[in-house]
């Protein structure tokens, strides 16, 4: 309440969210109803009656929402005493002047009254002495408040009224005004009494899907030739049988020397051909020779034709490596003119839609089943998974794990880490609360934030165990049905 305004603020009973749709009629003591103006930082105000009621005044509040109505009665104590102690004050401000004035006038008509009764003027001397002896007695009685006024000042001053600052209270709670609450954006959640399988902690790292990723070697090997279209580069998407770069095969000098050789060995037994062709066509249209045999030589010098040119193209015949899925480049290692081996990896290219984790389990747990899974982002961002097997084989003394990503998020990168929860092992009963809401105290110990007020918060110390990513299971410590915050719980424990 500041001045004659009554400051009412409306939020949900269970999360602390605010109702800025409420309707809100305030009754005060006697007066009648008046409906509560909403504020512009989302609260309601209404002004007290006039004549403003002090003492223990009963307060109605009837509210009508989109969630529901409710009807709530309280009271408060209204107090005049800053105004009666001012009241005080600028009455008795000036007690000890003005005593001391009268002392002096009392004085001064003392010293009449003996000057008028030497000259025998009783009537004046008679009013002089009423005079003062009516000054001594307002002095008597200025002195007399002035005192007590004084004596009242040299008592310590009562304690001055808390302000609406976040603090911490002595017994460790925490207060927050309904301001700070709203400023913070604090926010709160209940829970029932669940059974639920506690997760496993593993370590994990994205990695390509097999059957939609591929790689892209030379089988011969040679050298990059500079093609019209640039050279794929990482991050280019490229689809199923894009040319991605021409190799030119390289031959030692003795296999050139042999191909040389070869097509020199075709080449006189293609000119054998075409002499015996020449000579045996005239007879065979005389009928000397049979048809037959000339068509034989034909087919056969069109064959040595033919195994000339796979010869010298064996020289010159570039390889063609092409994309074997359809994805986007995640490595590439070319650049023109660059002498490649075989089966040198020069490009990968994977689906960033389709992609897996790879995890590493220590210790004896069971994964055969298919069981539920998330990963945890290094940024906090959930991400479900999938089971798909588990090795037989030990890697570093850990069981190989995989994992399916059924909707990849954009930000996913191969090779990744991720922190991979698996539920395993025996149901235990507790109440289930994001991870957010378990913060650590001074102490080091697990702490949640139960909203035991409007405007006051309690730490409770709990025993949690993983559920997934973002859930935890409070196992112990905490009773159902109770209020936990569950956003801005930091900042409620940074509260001093």
């Amino acid at each position: 309440m500041k001045g004659n305004r009554l400051s009412i603020f409306v939020d949900d009973a269970v999360t602390n969210e605010p109702i800025p749709d409420a309707t809100v009629q305030v009754t005060i003591g006697e007066a009648a109803a008046v409906e509560a103006t909403k504020e512009p930082d989302g609260s309601y105000a209404a002004a007290l009656p006039e004549p403003r009621p002090t003492g223990s005044v009963e307060v109605i509040f009837a509210i009508a929402a989109k969630k529901g109505d409710d009807l709530l009665v309280d009271s408060f104590t209204l107090s005049q005493n800053a105004v009666a102690l001012a009241r005080d004050e600028r009455r008795w401000v000036s007690a000890g002047p003005v005593g001391a004035a009268l002392v002096l006038a009392a004085l001064s008509l003392g010293l009449a009254f003996r000057f008028l009764k030497r000259r025998r003027r009783t009537v004046a001397a008679t009013s002089a002495a009423v005079a003062a002896s009516a000054c001594v007695v307002l002095a008597a009685v200025s002195f007399g408040e002035w005192r007590s006024t004084a004596a009242d000042a040299g008592k310590p001053p009562p304690p001055p009224a808390l302000s609406d600052a976040p603090r911490r209270l002595q017994d460790g709670s925490a207060f927050a005004a309904k301001t700070t609450q709203r400023l913070l954006d604090i926010r709160t959640a209940s829970a029932e009494p669940k059974s639920v399988r506690p997760a496993l902690t593993l370590i994990g790292r994205v990695i390509a899907n097999p059957d939609r990723s591929s790689i892209v070697q030379s089988v011969y090997g040679g050298r990059v030739v500079p093609s019209e279209i640039a050279i794929p580069r990482i991050g280019q998407e490229v689809r199923k049988g894009d040319v991605l770069i021409r190799i030119e095969p390289h031959l030692p000098v003795a296999d050139r020397t042999t191909i040389l050789e070869k097509v020199g060995e075709i080449e006189q037994l293609i000119a054998v051909a075409e002499n015996k062709i020449r000579r045996l066509r005239p007879l065979a249209e005389r009928g000397a020779v049979p048809q037959g045999q000339v068509n034989d030589l034909e087919s056969e010098l069109e064959g040595l034709r033919a195994r000339r040119e796979t010869v010298r193209n064996s020289r010159s015949d570039h390889e063609v490596l092409r994309a074997s899925t359809d994805g986007i480049i995640t490595t590439a290692k070319v650049v023109p003119g660059q002498v490649i081996q075989p089966q040198d990896v020069l490009y990968q290219i994977a689906d960033p839609k389709g992609l897996w984790v790879e995890a590493l389990a220590y210790g004896d747990i069971d994964l055969n089943a298919p069981v539920e899974a998330t990963a945890v982002a290094s940024n906090g961002q959930s991400i479900p998974l999938s089971h798909l097997g588990t090795s037989r084989a030990l890697r570093q003394h850990a069981s190989v794990v995989h994992f399916a990503i059924p909707e990849a998020p954009a930000g996913l990168n191969i090779g990744q880490p991720l922190t991979v929860m698996v539920q395993n092992g025996t149901p235990t009963e507790g109440l289930i609360f994001p991870r957010d809401s378990v913060v650590r105290s001074g102490a080091g110990e697990s702490i949640v934030w139960v909203h035991v007020a409007p405007e006051r918060f309690e730490p409770r110390p709990v025993r949690v165990l993983p559920v997934d990513a973002t859930r935890v299971i409070v196992a112990a410590g905490l009773g159902g049905g109770e209020r936990v915050v569950v956003r801005g719980t930091d900042l409620v424990n940074q509260i001093r």
